[in-house]
C-alpha cells in the first residue's frame, strides 16, 4: 500500500504527494468507467478506441474490460494491466473525467 502523506522533505524540493489510493471502480459501459478515490473524489475514465494500443489492445473485447478491479489502489485488469491513480486523479479532480486519447 502506498503511503498518502507528503513528507516536510518533499514540499520542501516541489515534489507533490501521491494523488489518493483508488477504493472501487464500476463499468459504465464499454471503455468507459467510474472510480471513486479514498478522499471521496469520484469521476470517470473513458478510453478512445485510438488509445487502445501495445498492453491495452486487450481492453477492446468487452468481456476482458467487465474484468476490471481495484488492487494497491490502482484500477487492475488480469495479467498485470493496471492504471496508476496519479494522472487519472488530477484530471478527474480538474475536469471530472479523465480521456485517454
Amino acid at each position: 500500500m502506498r503511503t498518502q502523506a507528503a513528507t516536510q522533505d518533499d514540499l520542501a524540493f516541489g515534489l507533490s504527494p501521491s494523488a489518493p489510493d483508488v477504493t472501487d471502480v464500476k463499468v459504465i459501459e464499454h471503455l468507459k468507467l467510474q472510480v471513486q478515490f479514498a478522499d471521496g473524489l469520484m469521476g470517470t475514465v473513458r478510453f478512445e478506441p485510438s488509445h487502445l494500443s501495445g498492453v491495452f489492445e486487450v481492453l477492446r473485447d468487452p468481456a476482458f474490460f467487465q474484468q476490471v478491479a481495484v488492487s494497491h489502489g490502482a484500477v487492475t485488469w488480469p495479467g498485470e494491466l493496471d492504471m496508476a491513480p496519479d494522472a487519472m486523479y488530477d484530471a478527474i479532480q480538474e475536469h471530472q473525467e479523465w480521456v485517454l486519447l
